[in-house]
């Protein structure tokens, strides 16, 4: 084994866990896999992965140890009876979670003087390998350089900071935009479809103004780091009056409004804080606090 393609451990066969195995057998890194239903790991044990019968077994074939399993309860419940056996190893963390779990897995893992990074997988299964996709990393960054080659053979490494946290902070945090994102492009196809208008057709449009968007963002971001939010575009009060279009064209159409009721009120909080004549940008001040106090 040549020493660019290091052996790896992956615990954890679910779909995503799989498809890392899959991935690293292709990348050429012999592969040793553990699954609590060990019938899952057939088809890796078919491209040439080694199944271990146990964690600690799988823990001790690789270097690195990836662990991908359905959430913290069950990534207690497999590596807590084998914790001696990650000392002087590497635990690569990309169980979903949330921040404050993955301090504490962190801590756990510094205890039992294993190295570990936690990280968060920004792509679907078919998307694993692709170097364009995303998969987010935090901790040691000493450790994720060592590791760097192994892990860009699963997508884009990024090193977010040495708080284990970081990458499960970054994760819940895109999420929420992709949620919204694709909520509010369903209410528009809604909205538009009310006039058969088909999805395909508003989606080539609402794809070039999602690009046009991108432009706000990176006008505002500057702008909310420094606390200031100059009204030299759309103001809060343009806004406000904007969206109200929206939730009547809406409601002629008999569309759930709840999703442009709730940003309009995000607007108007905003407002009685005092904020109408600034940037959009401004809202995020009544969204750090939940009252939306001054």
């Amino acid at each position: 084994m040549h020493s660019d393609h290091p052996p790896v451990t992956v615990i954890g066969l679910g779909s995503m866990g799989s498809a890392l195995a899959t991935v690293l057998l292709e990348r050429g890194h012999e592969t040793t896999v553990w699954n609590r239903s060990a019938h899952k790991a057939q088809p890796l044990i078919d491209r040439g992965a080694r199944l271990a019968m146990t964690p600690e077994e799988a823990i001790a074939a690789s270097p690195v140890t990836i662990a991908c399993v359905l959430d913290y309860e069950v990534l207690h419940a497999v590596l807590d009876p084998v914790a001696g056996s990650l000392a002087g190893k590497v635990l690569v963390n990309l169980t979903s979670g949330s921040p404050e779990q993955a301090n504490e897995a962190a801590a756990w893992a510094r205890s039992h003087a294993a190295d570990y990074l936690d990280g968060a997988i920004l792509t679907t299964p078919p998307g694993v390998g692709s170097p364009e996709m995303m998969f987010l990393y935090s901790g040691s960054h000493a450790t994720f350089e060592a590791h760097r080659p192994t892990l860009g053979s699963l997508g884009d490494p990024l090193h977010l900071g040495t708080d284990p946290g970081l990458a499960a902070l970054y994760d819940v945090a895109l999420l929420g935009l992709m949620w919204s994102t694709m909520t509010g492009w369903l209410h528009g196809t809604a909205l538009v479809g009310a006039e058969k208008i088909p999805a395909t057709a508003f989606t080539s449009v609402a794809i070039r103004w999602l690009t046009a968007v991108t432009g706000f963002l990176t006008t505002y971001a500057p702008q909310v780091d420094a606390g200031r939010y100059p009204g030299d575009d759309a103001t809060v009060d343009v806004q406000i009056a904007t969206i109200d279009h929206l939730i009547h064209a809406a409601a002629a159409r008999g569309i759930d409004n709840a999703l442009p009721e709730l940003l309009k009120s995000a607007m108007e909080r905003a407002k009685a804080a005092g904020h109408g004549s600034d940037s959009y940008a401004s809202v995020i001040e009544v969204l750090k606090n939940r009252a939306g106090d001054k």
